[in-house]
């Protein structure tokens, strides 16, 4: 039986990573353009302004299909906030495996989502975002290790 206290500091971590991640879901999927949440990292990897490639002939349909990307970007982020909020109560976390497994696969997506950034947005401000999570990953990964 895990302690009430070591639980609240694996859980506490992974509900405010779940949280980021509904929110930035949410963000992607409601906003208007959703690449300008990211201007500049973007139009640094694009190597011109959104303008300029919106100018472009042949590109008319540009906008619809980023917001189509964006939309399911957004969507899926969500999805895993909601999955993993869901994964991170007592009782699913008491279980020695699940919690093992949870944190194992959030490990993964975390790191390559941070190597990915780095290669090819590495002027993004998520990059911060991605950091923090970690951060808070790694508090939930040395309570994981002392149980």
């Amino acid at each position: 039986m895990i302690s009430n206290i070591n639980l609240k500091f694996l859980q506490i971590p992974l509900i405010l990573i779940s949280t980021t991640l509904i929110v930035c879901g949410i963000r992607w999927l409601s906003h208007d353009q959703p690449w300008i949440l990211d201007q500049i990292a973007n139009e640094e990897r694009l190597n011109m302004s959104f303008d300029e490639l919106f100018l472009i002939n042949g590109n008319q349909t540009l906008n619809a299909y980023l917001t189509q990307i964006y939309r399911f970007l957004g969507l899926y982020v969500l999805g895993i906030g909601v999955l993993l909020i869901s994964f991170s109560s007592n009782k699913i976390l008491e279980i020695n495996i699940v919690r093992k497994r949870i944190l194992t696969v959030l490990g993964f997506l975390l790191f390559s989502n941070l190597i990915l950034a780095y290669i090819w947005i590495p002027s993004s401000h998520f990059l911060y975002v991605i950091w923090s999570t970690i951060v808070l990953y790694g508090i939930s990964l040395y309570v994981n290790k002392k149980l």
